[in-house]
Parts: structure tokens; sequence; C-alpha cells
């Protein structure tokens, strides 16, 4: 087959047709660089993992994130409307051992840092870093980690931040309707008739009415719905946006998202339990890595397929990362690893928590203040990572649809 016809004009109301052309926008968006790369390829993450594992601690069985790179923290909201920096995509969380968040958080950071082009002795010092604000999590005696200017500024946008800005964002025209495009794709009858049918679920009204300035009993109605082109790793599941309006004629609207929940690739630990239902284990991790956001989510079934929910907020904000300085990228590995060390802290006992850090104080050389094993992992990820990068832009890069222009060849 010719390179050009897989790219071929098709019908994207088609399910089945949409899968090539998504296929194609993952992997172009994979190639826009090794940062880029390896926040989408966290499979081959787990592969490099299954290998090492004899080689890593074991920490206390507890609900990790699974895909804990950098661009999967950011500003969260709340139903209270409060905003706090927490871990906000759970696709991957299962109960686990905390130390594969640590190397996915240190691995994501060092290739950021390599991507704006730092040299090899900050990664070393990132590590440290990193290490040093995670142990900060589990030390009632220690000081709170400053947040980097990025985040702070971060947080500040996000509090000011109202449905005007999320709608400025998301829509075109003065009625909010699902602008299709790049992003927002046509739904096929069927995908209209079962999207229509969840959102008259009691359920859904009751998540949608939950915020503190919503009527209990509001009338929930669905303006309008599309495929959602969205992320990198979920490109290729079921993922749509839902515009409500609640309250009748003249009422607010809201975006919600769905998105379909698959098979974890993180390993779980042994002998726990956890929710057969894939969408139930990404809300009960939530609930317990995430409050914000635990607060807001719901599983639910389309057409067979488990569901979960949640409301998109003006305050839920992306963390970006790149182009960092030294001294920025070693700021934001402390403070980020004691987000996280947050998140994992607060599920452990008081003697988990104690030998958790008594773990974490071992095996550290003269020259690093930060774990052989960590720093170990850091090295051999970047290499193998590296090298599928460069195989990978061999692969999918090289074709013209791959200039700005196409879709998903701009990196947007």
């Amino acid at each position: 087959m010719a390179d050009g016809a897989r790219f071929k004009k098709i019908d994207l109301s088609d399910p089945q047709a949409r899968q090539a052309r998504l296929a194609d926008i993952r992997n172009l968006k994979m190639a826009r660089s090794a940062h880029a790369f390896v926040r989408g390829s966290t499979d081959r993450f787990y592969e490099w993992l299954d290998s090492a594992e004899g080689n890593l601690p074991q920490g206390p069985a507890i609900w990790i994130c699974g895909d804990c790179h950098s661009g999967n923290l950011g500003p969260v909201g709340n139903t209270k409307g409060k905003v706090a920096m927490q871990i906000r995509d759970l696709d991957q969380t299962v109960i686990g051992n905390p130390v594969h968040d640590l190397i996915r958080l240190s691995l994501s950071l060092a290739s950021a840092a390599r991507g704006s082009d730092l040299p090899g002795v900050t990664t070393a010092h990132m590590t440290e870093a990193l290490i040093a604000g995670y142990e900060a999590a589990f030390d009632d005696n220690s000081e709170t980690v400053e947040a980097p200017a990025a985040v702070k500024e971060a947080l500040r946008s996000a509090v000011s931040r109202k449905w005007r800005h999320l709608a400025e964002e998301r829509f075109r025209g003065r009625r909010p309707v699902m602008p299709l495009g790049r992003h927002f794709w046509p739904l096929s009858k069927g995908e209209q008739a079962e999207i229509a049918a969840l959102f008259r679920e009691e359920k859904v009204r009751r998540l949608v009415t939950s915020l503190r300035s919503r009527d209990d009993d509001a009338k929930v109605e669905l303006v309008d719905a599309a495929y959602w082109v969205k992320g990198c790793s979920s490109l290729g599941l079921l993922r749509y946006a839902a515009l409500l309006q609640i309250g009748g004629k003249g009422g607010e609207y809201c975006l919600v998202d769905v998105k379909e929940a698959r098979k974890a690739l993180a390993p779980r630990a042994r002998d726990v339990k956890m929710p057969r239902d894939n969408a139930l284990r990404v809300v009960e991790g939530a609930w317990h890595l995430s409050p914000n956001l635990g607060d807001r989510m719901l599983a639910a079934k389309l057409s067979d397929h488990p569901v979960f929910l949640r409301e998109l907020l003006p305050q839920d904000l992306k963390l970006e990362l790149e182009h960092l300085t030294a001294e920025e990228t070693i700021v934001a590995a402390r403070y980020l690893a004691y987000v996280v060390g947050q998140a994992h802290g607060r599920q452990m006992s008081d003697d988990d928590r104690r030998a958790w850090q008594r773990t974490l104080a071992t095996r550290r050389s003269a020259t690093l203040e930060a774990p052989s094993w960590l720093w170990t992992s850091v090295v051999e990820l970047m290499a193998a990572h590296e090298a599928a990068y460069l195989e990978h832009c061999r692969r999918y890069a090289l074709h013209p649809q791959a200039l700005p222009g196409h879709p998903g060849g701009d990196g947007k």
C-alpha cells in the first residue's frame, strides 16, 4: 500500500473507519519529540519493568497512578470550588508498587531535561531532588515543598478561570456546539442514541448537579456530543465529549468527558482485591490518589464497554514542563515528587510509612543522593526509549503527511 493511501478521505462518523486515522495521529504525535514518545509509550515502560522487577524494592501495596509522567499531574478542581495540585489521569491506576510511579516520573523528567538540551549532570541532580521531594511527603517534621514558578502560575490561573474561559477554548459562537474538525469528530447514529441514553440515567444527572452552585433537582439536557480526539496513549479508545445544559433554557452549560476504561498495563500487587470492572477500578483509584477528581467521577456502561465520566472544570489544567532551565527542572522534580508522595502516603499506615522510608534510605552511593536502583532505572530507560524513538520516527514520520497541516502532524 502506498504511504498516501493510509490518509485517504474516510467517514469519521464510522467507528470502525476511525481507528486507522487515530493510529496515524497517535504515531505522529509520538514522533514529535523524545519526550512525547515517552509520554505515549506506557506499554514499553512496563515491558522494561517486567525484566527489571527483581532489582527494584517492594513498597507497600497501595493505589498507584500507573502512568505517572509529568503531564499527568496538574491543577484539579473539586465539587466545592477548591483547587489543588494532584494526579489528573488514572487510566492505569492499580494497587501496586509505589516504586513504579517514582521511576515513571523520573523517566519523564529526564526526558524533558534532554529535550531542553540540558547536560547529563542536570538529570543526576534532578534524580536527587526527586527522591528528596518524595521523602519529604512522608516526614512530618519536613517543611512543605515549595512549588516552582510554573506550577504557582498554573495554580493562580486555575483558581481564576470561569466557564467562559473553557468555552472560548473549546467552542465557537455564542451558543456552544461541538466544533467539528481536528479535535471533535461526528458520531454515528448508533453512538448518538447510546450517548443520549447514557445521559438520561439518574446517576449521571446527580453527578452533573453535584457542584455546589447547582440545584440537586435541576434538569440536565444533552445539547451536543462528538467523538473526542484527545490525548496520546488513549487514542483509539472510545472517547466522547458531551455538552450539557443544566436547569433548562437559560441555564448554565457544562462539558463532560466520557472515556473507555480498559485493562491496566501496570502490574497489580499479588493477593489484593480490586474492582473487576475497569471503570470502577479507575474511579476507586482516583478516590485514593486524587480526591478532587474522585469526587467528580462516575463509572458507567456504554454499548457494553466500561466507561468513566467526569465533568471538565475550567480549573483543570494540564501542566506543561518543556524547555526548562536546569534549575527549573530540579525544582519541578522535587515538587512533583512531593505531590506523588502525598498521594501515596495518605494511603499508608504509620508502620508502612516508616518501613517505606527506611527502604528509600538504602542503596545509595557516595556520589549520588538517590537510590542506585532509581538512577540505574533512569539510565536504562532513557537509552531504551531513545533507540525506540528514533526507530519510531523512521517508521512513522518520514511521510509527507507528517508535516504541519496534516491531522496530528504538528503535534497539537
